[in-house]
């Protein structure tokens, strides 16, 4: 929430609902259509860049890697960065509830449109999950807490159980439309059934679509146990914020249909050739300039005290870190994806998989592991580790996750197939630096951001997704420029480097805040 804005926080239903294993009953809407959406997402990311490098005899779009890495960069990018725009639509126009419902909608035919065997159709069904993620992936969230009072003991295991409904949809998508899209058996039965089986693609990426319509059933059906969550924007203070609001968005409107509009005609004048790498380049550019003007305004929007300035330079500093730890772990569906699939041995006991299956691996060790970390950090206590000394440690266990890539990598460069297990291995490192900086992440970001601007600092998180994303994409796209020791050992150098540069600020920052208290 803005200073611009507000919102009633409180419940939006009976605090004594317990009809969901303790919880609102509300909850379980929310969790199964978050299930479902992240099935939707999950099962489709886990097929892209094996979609746009396979060949176009075995119903591929045969990009070479280089342009698979920007377009999967981009794409993953614009997912998390269109969460800003979403949850400010929601917040001041549509309501968390409908904004929801019509993200919702939006990647469902995205997905459609994937199924649709067509560059173009390829395209806008992108494009239209972009702007449904975004539409959906924040507030629905943000409806979440709405069904506790701040005072509610069970919010944090609400939202604990929340997670696991995102993991679920995380562990069964690459499984099911794995299957689909690249098992032989499934090949096997559309080429019985007289359909070629190159179409088998489309086939996983339409699975995705009737995941997200799965998740919209549930969603129409529980709208009525959601109370009065989300039903209504934020109330403007008064009618010139109201009228200021507006504005913002019909200038937001006429900035994208305008450049659309120029772009098109710049394209059909022959004055510029639009590419896929030529979008990627230029959305590069302007997301590292809307990064460097985010934290430029950050830092003079206000006169701030100067305990609030310490706080935003620990702001930043976390804000590096989590973007070198997401643009080394986001590569699970990219170049660890393509290693997946061309130099590992996808076979157990005989049993042949799709190489997609591997990343169904991260949220099956969240589900195990994320219990743990939560008994850990309690366990601890006043010994605790503080956010840049976890942050630290997650760093390093992606570093080491790429370290064992090395080794891999060299038995692969020797034309062994590899066993799995160097995979299995390398995810489960990574599950444990997740854990060790994600949660974390959003609870540092609540904690030391400044009153003034409490919500927009919480974008900070997504832009660091969003450029971590982005970034990953692109160290993707080296694939086959670079012997594959080289690459994966210049990402676990770069990750370990960020790591002991955030181990020797620790103390600082630990000193710069006790100072400022």
């Amino acid at each position: 929430m803005t200073t611009a804005t507000v919102r009633d926080t409180g419940a939006s239903q009976d605090p004594g609902d317990t009809r969901f294993f303790g919880h609102p009953r509300g909850l379980s809407t929310l969790f199964f259509t978050e299930m479902w959406e992240r099935f939707s997402y999950y099962g489709m990311r886990a097929l892209l860049i094996l979609f746009m490098t396979a060949p176009i005899a075995t119903g591929g779009l045969q990009f070479d890697v280089a342009k698979a890495g920007i377009v999967y960069g981009t794409y993953t990018a614009l997912v998390y960065l269109t969460a800003l725009p979403g949850g400010w639509l929601a917040d001041r126009f549509l309501g968390l509830r409908r904004a929801t419902l019509y993200g919702g909608v939006s990647i469902m035919l995205g997905h459609i449109s994937l199924a649709i065997p067509s560059l173009t159709a390829f395209y806008i069904g992108l494009g239209l999950v972009i702007i449904g993620t975004g539409l959906l992936k924040p507030n629905i969230s943000a409806m979440v807490g709405e069904l506790y009072t701040p005072e509610d003991v069970r919010r944090d295991a609400g939202f604990s159980i929340y997670y696991m409904g995102i993991n679920l949809g995380g562990f069964t998508a690459p499984l099911v439309c794995g299957w689909l899209a690249q098992s032989g058996q499934f090949r096997g039965v559309l080429a019985s059934a007289g359909i070629s089986p190159a179409s088998s693609w489309h086939w996983g990426f339409g699975m995705a679509a009737v995941g997200m319509f799965f998740g919209l059933i549930q969603y129409m059906s529980g709208w009525k146990h959601l109370g009065t969550a989300g039903m209504e924007p934020a109330t403007p203070k008064n009618e010139e914020e109201r009228a200021r609001q507006k504005r913002q968005l019909r200038l937001g409107l006429l900035a994208v249909v305008g450049s659309g509009a120029l772009l098109a005609v710049l394209s059909l004048a022959g004055i510029v050739r639009v590419t896929a790498e030529g979008v990627g380049d230029a959305f590069g550019v302007l997301l590292v300039l809307v990064t460097v003007a985010f934290f430029v305004w950050m830092f003079t929007v206000a006169q701030w005290t100067p305990v609030e300035r310490k706080q935003l330079v620990v702001v930043m500093v976390l804000f590096l870190a989590a973007t070198v730890f997401w643009s080394v772990f986001e590569q699970q569906g990219s170049s660890l994806n393509l290693f997946a699939e061309r130099n590992t041995r996808t076979s157990l006991f005989g049993f042949e998989f799709p190489a997609s299956w591997f990343q169904s691996f991260n949220s099956l060790f969240i589900i195990t592991l994320a219990p743990l970390f939560a008994w850990l950090w309690i366990r601890l206590g006043n010994r605790n580790p503080s956010s840049p000394a976890k942050f630290t440690v997650g760093l390093v266990f992606v570093a080491l996750g790429f370290g064992v890539m090395v080794l891999a990598s060299k038995r692969a460069e020797a034309g062994i197939m590899v066993s799995p297990l160097w995979l299995v291995a390398t995810f489960l490192l990574h599950t444990i630096g997740e854990l060790c900086l994600s949660p974390v992440g959003l609870s540092a970001m609540t904690r030391l951001a400044p009153a003034r601007i409490a919500g927009l600092t919480m974008g900070v998180w997504f832009l660091a997704l969003s450029l971590g994303n982005f970034l990953g994409g692109r160290v993707a796209s080296f694939y086959e420029a670079f012997s594959l020791p080289q690459l994966f050992g210049s990402v676990a150098l770069y990750a370990l480097a960020a790591a002991l540069v955030l181990a020797v600020l620790i103390k600082p920052i630990a000193r710069m805040l006790e100072r400022g208290r």
